[in-house]
């Protein structure tokens, strides 16, 4: 979720998903042409006796509309600015917010592990949600029924982030009740485990919210499976940093003496041959012992079959090498991966010198390792991944 950076609050960046673009303006237009409802459901609610005949005339319908969408994106940045400022104080970095189809995000650099940071880190949002909506209940008393139109977005305001509290409250992780849920769990529990429990009650509530989302909505069915996709996601992302913890990308890379490479000079015909027999689609692109690039088979389908003789690997490989040291983590092998969208990593020395190679095969493999065994032998465990695995392998 990259987004497009609009501006920095409290050292914190603030983005707009593309999503976001699309789902604003159809929130306004949903709100601007039920205006009569609404103004019932607030009249109902609280009291109040706003006249709504003059708010469903166009153009003023739109104009609500539009205020009143405004006004439930920015409890939503405020709801973020509350897990954010909270995680700052424990001492997390706050990569970014951003709005997008189905609110806000926070992205920590890390997710907590101590249950009573994530306990409060967790109901922050809510809190802050509800605070936004007291304060709109607020201005609305204060506001007279000659300023109907005020009055209505208020109204709507401290309707909606009640209600918006109230929703992030249900055990749906990794939402914030799932999260409040974990944080409890995680009391007497290992955290993966925690995670573990939560993910599966956050799936059920998946489940059953998009059966609900089948006879009343079907924006709740596309929440629904984003909740079971985040659950899971971030599930086993919580398993693999507990089986990884002490694992560090010297213990599962391929070393230098069991590299397969190629040279600037090979063609991509002779490399699209080598890939075949050997079974790899990418290699370590050597100039006198010396890393100067990647290739993989990405590189050699652009060339057209019949020029395959005439070109060589200089000409399609990427020199912009993402490289990680044998002393890193392995879910920090794993992240930048993610983050450079490569399946493989060579393994640099504080010298500059390439002496091994590191690829998600040789993590899975790892991994699978780790929860059959229960550890990982650096030496054992690595003949295991390079029986396997190659530095090569598929992405």
């Amino acid at each position: 979720m990259r987004g497009i950076r609009i501006g920095t609050v409290f050292g914190i960046p603030i983005k707009l998903d593309f999503t976001f673009l699309l789902v604003l303006p159809f929130f306004a237009y949903l709100i601007g042409a039920d205006v009569g409802n609404l103004t019932s459901a607030i009249n109902g609610l609280f009291g109040s006796s706003i006249e709504a005949g003059p708010l469903t005339t166009s153009p003023m319908s739109w104009v609500i509309g539009i205020a009143a969408a405004l006004g439930l994106f920015l409890g939503v940045l405020l709801h973020e600015f509350g897990h954010s400022l909270v995680a700052r104080n424990f001492g997390f970095e706050i990569e970014s917010i951003t709005l997008w189809l189905f609110g806000g995000v926070a992205r920590f650099t890390e997710i907590p592990e101590d249950w009573k940071q994530e306990f409060y880190i967790a109901v922050a949002g809510p809190i802050v949600s509800v605070l936004v909506g007291v304060v709109s209940f607020v201005g609305f008393l204060v506001v007279p029924n000659s300023q109907a139109a005020v009055k209505f977005v208020l109204g709507y305001l401290a309707m909606t982030n009640v209600a918006l509290a109230v929703f992030n409250m249900l055990p749906g992780f990794p939402m914030d009740g799932g999260r409040v849920l974990r944080a409890l769990l995680a009391r007497n529990r290992p955290h993966a485990r925690a995670t573990q429990i939560a993910a599966e009650v956050g799936k059920m509530f998946a489940f059953l919210l998009g059966i609900f989302g089948l006879f009343t909505n079907l924006f709740l069915i596309a929440l629904a499976f984003f909740i079971y996709i985040g659950a899971s996601s971030e599930a086993q992302q919580t398993v693999m940093k507990a089986a990884f913890e002490n694992v560090v990308v010297r213990d599962i890379m391929t070393a230098r003496e069991d590299l397969h490479t190629v040279t600037e000079q090979t063609s991509v015909a002779e490399l699209m041959e080598q890939m075949f027999r050997e079974r790899h689609t990418g290699y370590p692109v050597m100039r006198n012992g010396n890393l100067v690039g990647m290739v993989t088979l990405n590189d050699a389908r652009g060339v057209n079959e019949v020029e395959r003789d005439a070109y060589r690997v200089e000409d399609v490989m990427s020199d912009d090498v993402t490289s990680i040291t044998p002393d890193a983590g392995a879910m920090d092998a794993l992240a930048a991966m993610q983050e450079h969208n490569v399946g493989r990593l060579p393994v640099i020395d504080v010298d500059g010198e390439l002496i091994g190679l590191v690829s998600r095969t040789d993590l899975m493999t790892a991994f699978d390792i780790i929860q059959t065994t229960g550890s990982l032998n650096p030496v054992s465990a690595t003949d295991a991944v390079g029986e396997r695995s190659s530095p090569s392998d598929v992405r």
